[in-house]
């Protein structure tokens, strides 16, 4: 491994631990019990976390440190670490690992929520998309986006679920707005 790569992995893994961050320092739900949650979504994060796994773990090797992919890849992450930061500070209080609402839950749509209802789940699949152009093989990334994308399905529905029966018409108006979690895609 030359010192290009080694600087290119180091940025990498910089800009995950960035994009990481403030799922950490952000207290999920502020110590508030969720009044009703919605548990389909953990089989959502679980395929999640296995696409994940096809991206990290079939390894295509270095030749794909390819300028192209690396510069795409390293922009990629850096929205990413974009939309997990304003997200996240964005639900405030509201932030939960699995879909929940809590009594006081308010319908967030302004910042990156008003450009997609799901933007934690655009900032994941984008953290998905930089990891597979750094190191996966075609064919690993292709089986982990169809794996994640059946994943953020069952979440977003889950969420969604919970959401329309507590918004109602609020909620469906904004779901007519606003694509779910990829911009210009309904």
């Amino acid at each position: 491994m030359d010192v290009l790569q080694l600087l290119t992995l180091g940025t990498f893994v910089a800009l995950w631990i960035a994009w990481f961050t403030p799922f950490i320092i952000k207290r999920r739900g502020n110590g508030t019990k969720p009044e009703v949650r919605a548990p389909a979504s953990r089989w959502g994060m679980f395929l999640q976390g296995i696409a994940f796994g096809f991206a990290s773990f079939h390894h295509a090797g270095w030749q794909t440190f390819t300028l192209p992919r690396v510069t795409a890849s390293l922009i990629v992450e850096a929205v990413a670490v974009l939309l997990s930061w304003t997200s996240v500070y964005a639900l405030g209080k509201q932030w939960r690992l699995e879909a929940a609402l809590s009594p006081d839950h308010e319908l967030i749509q302004s910042g990156p929520y008003a450009i997609v209802r799901h933007p934690i789940y655009t900032s994941m699949f984008c953290i998905f998309v930089a990891l597979a152009l750094m190191l996966a093989s075609w064919w690993a990334a292709v089986i982990g986006a169809v794996i994640f994308f059946i994943g953020t399905e069952v979440r977003v529905r889950a969420e969604e679920r919970l959401l329309t029966r507590r918004f109602g018409s609020s909620f469906e108006a904004y779901r007519k707005r606003v694509p779910a979690y990829i911009p210009g895609v309904r």
